[in-house]
């Protein structure tokens, strides 16, 4: 029976256990971790075998930049939870995944449409080194797809889509928007970080190339920086190749740490999940917030699309001030002691920063379907403490706000 045979669950905890890389060939028993395997040289039997060469695929012996067992392993485990891929590639960061993404798919003359939600490095990425280099980047509204549609030209060839977006919260149609791409032959990559595989199967969705910042819900436990692209072939070995020419790998003790989060990011989601949503119930109703975008909640913007495409969400969602200044802000945030202020999210504990979007938004700086309010926000990202604690956390930072 294969990995893909078993439920997502069972997947989380076997996926990646090859008896190649937990045992000795010829003794019995084994571990039940892959071990650390640390080498940047791997050796020939002899010179015969130098010179046949070794495929350029994972689980075979090159140099130590095409990765080892552990890497392998990790890598293996991803492909797994991901229906539809035929393989992933392991990156040190987020960025660098969808930056070698990216470079890998354009070239000079190109252009790519960008979902005007996207994560704030990537916007970076297309307006600073691939305009340098000759591509041309254009914003679509993700939440109305006859944008998208009417930016399609002839030097369209990727759209960069981020589901939700990582700050305002958008849902948006990713089949119909990847149908529109496919119909006019252009590549749809997708920054699948929020819900992961788990809760959000992108290539059955329609996309071609999903993304994940391994940092934030696989690794878990914030002592991790990592990335990984999943894809089918060809377009997994274009960015393979990319990869490797850049030189990009990661260490095997960060993947080993990250198969560690990995077994336990099911039940972790599930936890989060929950008590996101509990929170977020009890912020809807506070006179001092205009709007709750949280697309797990019934009744916030996205949630109908969150039902019918998503299978499970996660701990990250803002919430905009009804009537504050940025001052009555920042005294919310400072007050707040369980919730520490950082960029990250997906570790085991609760961060919160603030949410101005309008400086890198072309298409509105929230979805249209909400009560604007004071216009400043601030996300929550839920880890793993009580949600009644977090809520007397919040309670105490909305009193903060209100008294100089």
């Amino acid at each position: 029976m294969s990995d893909r045979d078993h439920d997502q669950a069972t997947r989380l905890v076997e996926a990646g256990r090859r008896k190649a890389w937990t045992s000795l060939g010829g003794q019995p028993g084994g571990m039940v971790n892959p071990p650390v395997w640390r080498g940047s040289t791997h050796l020939y039997e002899d010179m015969a075998d130098l010179a046949h060469g070794r495929p350029n695929a994972d689980g075979h012996f090159y140099y130590g930049r095409r990765g080892g067992p552990t890497q392998w392993a990790l890598a293996d485990a991803l492909t797994a939870i991901e229906p539809g891929a035929d393989g992933t590639e392991l990156f040190p960061s987020g960025v660098a995944a969808i930056a070698t993404t990216l470079l890998a798919l354009l070239s000079p003359g190109d252009e790519l449409l960008l979902t005007d939600n996207a994560y704030e490095p990537t916007r970076s990425l297309a307006f600073g080194m691939l305009q340098r280099m000759g591509v041309t980047t254009r914003t679509f509204d993700p939440i109305r797809p006859d944008t998208l549609a009417a930016a399609i030209g002839d030097a369209t060839k990727v759209v960069m889509l981020e589901n939700p977006g990582s700050l305002t919260i958008e849902v948006c149609d990713v089949p119909a928007l990847t149908a529109i791409a496919r119909e006019r032959g252009v590549i749809a990559v997708i920054d699948n970080t929020w819900a992961s595989p788990l809760g959000f199967p992108a290539l059955e969705r329609g996309c071609d190339i999903s993304v994940m910042s391994l940092t934030k819900h696989v690794g878990g436990h914030s002592d991790l920086m990592m990335g990984s692209v999943a894809a089918r072939r060809p377009l997994l070995d274009r960015v393979r190749q990319t990869a490797q020419s850049m030189g990009q790998v990661v260490s095997p003790d960060d993947a080993a740490l990250a198969l560690r989060g990995l077994r336990t990011m099911g039940v972790r989601l599930e936890r989060t999940t929950a008590s996101a949503l509990q929170v977020a119930r009890w912020l809807a109703g506070r006179e001092e917030v205009s709007a709750v975008l949280c697309p797990m909640l019934p009744g916030a913007p996205g949630h109908e699309t969150w039902r019918r495409d998503f299978t499970g969400g996660c701990g990250l969602f803002t919430f905009v001030l009804a009537d504050a200044d940025v001052a009555a802000r920042a005294r919310l945030v400072d007050a707040l002691d369980l919730f520490g202020i950082g960029y990250s999210w997906g570790g085991f504990e609760s961060l919160a920063i603030p949410v101005d979007p309008a400086r890198i938004r072309d298409h509105g700086a929230w979805p249209a379907t909400i009560e604007r309010g004071s216009g400043l926000g601030v996300r929550l990202a839920i880890g793993l403490e009580d949600p009644d604690d977090l809520i007397r956390d919040l309670e105490r930072g909305f009193s903060a706000m209100e008294h100089l």
